[in-house]
C-alpha cells in the first residue's frame, strides 16, 4: 500500500509541476462556469418607452385604453404629437407608439374596433407584447358595445360593471429560477466534458511512461504492475473530485447560482460520473497504442458524445433518433439525475439512474481489463 501512495504522490507533483496544469485541471471547469453565465445571465428587464398620440381627446374610451397602456408593467408612457413620435422613433428615444385617431371610441361602441394603429421601427419584438395585452382589452370592450347594441345607457352599464367587477383579483410575484438552472446545467455539462478529457490526460500518463520508458524501470522496482495502474486511477479520481468540489464553491459562492440540488447529492453524483469517466479513460488507453493515438480517440469519443448527451444544449431540442442515442451515454443520465432532482424528485427516485452510473464504470473496467490482458503490448500493466 505504501508504494501505491508513494506513486500517487509522485504522479501528483509531477502533474502539477507546471502551472498550465492547475488551469487544465482546475482552470478550465471555472472557465467553464462564467461561460454558462454570459450564455444565460440575463441583463434584467427593461422598460418598454411608449408615445401616445391622441387625437380622440372628448371620449372616455380613449382615455381608458391609454390608461391601460399605462397600468403594464414595464412601461413607460409618454403623450407626444403624431410629428414627436416620428421623430423619437426614428432617434431611438421610444421604442413603440400607439396612436388613437378620431372616432376610435366610437368604433369600439358600435363593435367594429378601429383608428387605432402601433408603429414601431423595431419590429415585433418591442410592439408584440404591448399587441398581445392591448387587443385582449380592445376585444373585452368591443363585445361590450356589440351585447348593447348601440344603446348607450346599456353600454355604459356593462362597462362600469367590466371596471367595477364583483371578485378581486390578487398577485404575488415569485421569482424566475429558470434562467439560474440553465445556467448551472450548462455549468454541469461544461465540467463533465472537463473531467472526461482530465481522465483521458491524466491515463495518458501512462503510455508516455512507455514512451519514455519509465514504466519498466518502476516495474524493475518491488512495485508491481497493478500497484502502478491503481494509483494511476487513485490520482485520476483524487483530481476530479478536486474538480468537482471547486465547480461547485465557485457556482454556488462566487456566481451565486442556485442548482436547486443540494451540493452535497450534486457532488455524490457527480463522483459516480468520475468513476465512470476514469474507466472510460482506461478503455481508451487500452485501445490505443501511443500518446497521439490515445489523444485522436479522447477527440473521436468525448467531445461528440458530450454533444449528444446535451452537455452544451438541451437533449430536448434534438431529434427522436438523436434523443434514443443520448441513453446510452452516461453524460445524459447524469443531466437526467440532476434534472429530475431539480423538478422535486428525491434520491430514491433517481436510484436507476444511479445503478445505470455504475454499470457504465463496472462495464468499462472491465472491458479495459480484457484488453489490456489480451493485447500483448500492453499486457505488462496488469
Amino acid at each position: 500500500m505504501n508504494d501505491i501512495w508513494f506513486l500517487v504522490w509522485s504522479t501528483i507533483r509531477t502533474t502539477f509541476r507546471k502551472r498550465s496544469s492547475l488551469i487544465l485541471y482546475i482552470g478550465l471547469p471555472i472557465a467553464g462556469i462564467l461561460v454558462s453565465t454570459l450564455i444565460y445571465g440575463s441583463p434584467g428587464q427593461t422598460e418598454l418607452r411608449i408615445g401616445v398620440v391622441n387625437k380622440d381627446h372628448s371620449e372616455m374610451l380613449a382615455a381608458d385604453t391609454i390608461g391601460f397602456v399605462k397600468g403594464l408593467a414595464h412601461t413607460t408612457i409618454a403623450n407626444v404629437t403624431e410629428a414627436e413620435l416620428k421623430e423619437r422613433l426614428a432617434s431611438n428615444q421610444l421604442d413603440s407608439g400607439l396612436v388613437i385617431g378620431e372616432g376610435y371610441s366610437q368604433s369600439v361602441r358600435s363593435g367594429n374596433p378601429d383608428h387605432i394603429t402601433i408603429q414601431s421601427v423595431k419590429g415585433a419584438q418591442v410592439t408584440s407584447y404591448m399587441k398581445s395585452m392591448l387587443y385582449g382589452y380592445i376585444d373585452n370592450v368591443t363585445a361590450i358595445g356589440k351585447i348593447a347594441g348601440g344603446d348607450e345607457a346599456k353600454f355604459k352599464q356593462l362597462y362600469d360593471s367590466y371596471h367595477r367587477p364583483d371578485f378581486k383579483l390578487t398577485a404575488q410575484t415569485v421569482n424566475d429560477t429558470s434562467s439560474t438552472k440553465d445556467m448551472s446545467n450548462q455549468s454541469i455539462g461544461f465540467l463533465i466534458m472537463f473531467m472526461m478529457t482530465s481522465a483521458v490526460s491524466l491515463s495518458e500518463l501512462t503510455l508516455k511512461h512507455r514512451e519514455n520508458r519509465t514504466y519498466f524501470r518502476i516495474i524493475s522496482s518491488p512495485i508491481n504492475a497493478r500497484a502502478y495502474v491503481l494509483s494511476n486511477v487513485i490520482v485520476n479520481l483524487m483530481i476530479m473530485m478536486v474538480q468537482i468540489v471547486a465547480a461547485m464553491f465557485f457556482m454556488t459562492v462566487v456566481f451565486k447560482l442556485d442548482p436547486g440540488v443540494p451540493v452535497a447529492t450534486m457532488v455524490g453524483i457527480l463522483s459516480l460520473f468520475a468513476l465512470a469517466s476514469v474507466s472510460l479513460s482506461l478503455v481508451i488507453v487500452a485501445f490505443a497504442k501511443s500518446t497521439a493515438a490515445a489523444g485522436a480517440l479522447q477527440n473521436l469519443i468525448v467531445t461528440p458524445t458530450c454533444l449528444l448527451a446535451g452537455c452544451f444544449f438541451p437533449v430536448d431540442v434534438m431529434p427522436g433518433s438523436i434523443r434514443r442515442v443520448a441513453d446510452f451515454l452516461p453524460q445524459n443520465w447524469v443531466l437526467q439525475s440532476i434534472h429530475k432532482l431539480q423538478s422535486g424528485s428525491s434520491l430514491s427516485g433517481i436510484w436507476f439512474h444511479l445503478a445505470v452510473l455504475l454499470a457504465f464504470a463496472a462495464v468499462f473496467f472491465l472491458i479495459a481489463a480484457y484488453k489490456f490482458g489480451r493485447n500483448n503490448d500492453t499486457r505488462n500493466f496488469v
